[in-house]
């Protein structure tokens, strides 16, 4: 059962805010097409998508809502996703490094991406917060409540892929035109490496809504 049409429109309207308002997966995916292009970058995509459902799923069944209440799940949970970010951070430096000698000898593959995407989006307690904080607001208690928290919960994960898909067309267009100069992809790739680490530094210092 979905919301009556102007709760309906509201929720839409602001989860595409929250959706294209840029987060860990949209630079993720933006790291993986300058690194290695198109194919990782689609990869990445379906893994923050099913990293998503996750939550989703989890929030549904209730276990996110533990995860929050409990500190040190809660804390756990974010060193985990911080240590991840900043590992990805720092290989996304190192083999930007290595460009001018080899630029693609240092692609993950697409089998990598998708399993790095699902981790970047499932250890993320920041995640689990906004579906937890956001999403009961346009829940009919009176309803099934866990169906429509499952139906919202997809909806918005659809919005994020969408605006992650947008994503990969500017970054893999702004890779075409910077292969034919690999320090100004150098460059890319070690900004990309700066920000997931910077993300990665953010998610470390967050603390569990009380």
């Amino acid at each position: 059962m979905l919301p009556d049409p102007s709760h309906l429109l509201l929720f839409l309207g602001a989860a595409l805010v929250i959706a294209v308002t840029p987060g860990p997966g949209i630079f993720y995916v933006a790291a993986r097409t300058l690194a290695a292009g198109r194919a990782e970058g689609w990869a990445s995509i379906f893994g923050t998508a099913i990293g998503g459902m996750v939550h989703v799923i989890a929030g549904a069944a209730g276990v996110s809502a533990l995860v929050m209440a409990s500190a040190e799940a809660f804390t756990a949970l974010k060193i985990a996703g911080a240590g991840y970010l900043l590992w990805l951070g720092i290989q996304t430096w190192r083999c930007a490094k290595e460009i001018e000698a080899a630029p693609a000898a240092h692609a993950l593959g697409a089998r990598a991406a998708l399993r790095d995407g699902i981790a970047v989006e499932a250890l993320n307690p920041k995640t689990a917060a906004f579906f937890l904080a956001f999403l009961p607001q346009f829940v009919d208690p009176s309803a099934h409540v866990a169906a429509q928290f499952v139906l919202l919960g997809l909806t918005s994960v659809a919005l994020n892929s969408f605006a992650d898909l947008v994503v990969l067309y500017l970054a893999d267009r702004l890779r075409a035109g910077a292969l034919a100069r690999p320090m100004l992809l150098c460059r890319m790739r070690q900004a990309s490496g700066a920000i997931l680490c910077a993300l990665g530094l953010s998610l470390a210092l967050a603390q569990r809504a009380r």
